[in-house]
């Protein structure tokens, strides 16, 4: 908290500050409120990969999880500091931020990620998300036709769910010959991914209205929304149980029921938009939604060590 006063002498005036106000500026706090926005979706994203490599049952290369964190980070980084309609409500804490700044802190992430992919072999999945998400955000025009994945009702969640569930799987299943497992893991986090990205749309859904975004709460109205994500959400473990049964994919009970736990708590209370949300909901949320990974490798290795 910064505080002046001011000395007085003869014919002078001298304002004296505790605390330079420069350090607490509103776009320096909104630039660093952009920064770590997505950090805890990277993270959680760069354990993803890491969960897909066990249920692929390939040999986990920590580089390679680091590295898909890191264009995660820059992806998401990117689309929040691109003007948005809809940000303007949902996100006003963001206003004023540096994008200059934010954009070079995204394109030194996305090289240093894209970087160790490459040598791996893997530059085309390092591109798929920043080519993908440059079209969600920005759109692309052709003429009089414009192409904007953002506004399309459930376009914008398949877009997502597709990409990030071929980048996950992309990078686990690259020099595994177990197309079946890589694919069944794709299938799974794709699924996994439109059902989050949908109940996102639920706390975004007042900005989506009043900038015109046909989202699926929008579109279908709040009880088929969540009828369908309950439905997504059922099917893509049953699909993962049947394999895991098989011995397709790797045995991680841990992986599975947390999983489908996770989903079933979140749909069940994160699909009901609220005006203003509290600080306890939000940070329930965050570690429901976007902490599964890390409480299922947390677990995990608990698990391990006890065995």
């Amino acid at each position: 908290m910064s505080s002046n006063s001011t000395i007085k002498l003869p014919g002078f005036a001298f304002r004296k500050y505790e605390q330079n106000n420069i350090l607490f500026s509103p776009s320096l706090l909104a630039t660093f409120s952009l920064l770590r926005s997505s950090v805890l979706v990277s993270i959680s994203g760069a354990l993803r990969i890491y969960i897909a490599y066990l249920l692929i049952q390939a040999q986990h290369i920590v580089l390679h999880c680091i590295a898909g964190g890191l264009i995660i980070y820059s992806v998401y980084t990117l689309d929040r500091a691109m003007d948005c309609e809809e940000d303007a409500v949902n996100r006003t804490e963001l206003k004023g931020a540096s994008k200059k700044f934010t954009l070079f802190i995204c394109l030194v992430c996305f090289v240093v990620g894209a970087a160790i992919l490459a040598r791996a072999g893997m530059i085309t999945i390092a591109f798929l998300p920043l080519v993908t998400g440059y079209l969600y955000t920005k759109g692309l025009k052709l003429g009089k036709l414009r192409l904007k994945l953002k506004g399309g009702m459930g376009i914008k969640n398949t877009v997502v769910g597709l990409t990030w569930g071929a980048f996950i799987a992309g990078i686990a299943g690259h020099s595994e010959q177990a197309s079946l497992a890589t694919l069944i893991v794709f299938l799974f986090f794709g699924m996994k991914l439109f059902v989050n990205s949908t109940i996102y749309d639920f706390k975004d859904l007042r900005g989506d209205m009043l900038a015109g975004i046909n989202t699926l709460p929008v579109s279908l109205g709040e009880s088929r929304t969540r009828a369908l994500l309950f439905c997504m959400h059922l099917v893509s473990h049953a699909i993962l149980l049947l394999f895991l049964l098989k011995g397709i994919i790797g045995f991680e009970p841990v992986i599975l029921f947390y999983s489908l736990l996770a989903g079933i708590v979140s749909i069940h209370n994160f699909t009901y938009p609220v005006d203003i949300e509290s600080s306890e909901r939000r940070a329930k949320r965050l570690f429901v939604v976007d902490g599964e990974s890390s409480s299922i490798v947390g677990l995990r290795t608990i698990g391990s060590m006890l065995a």
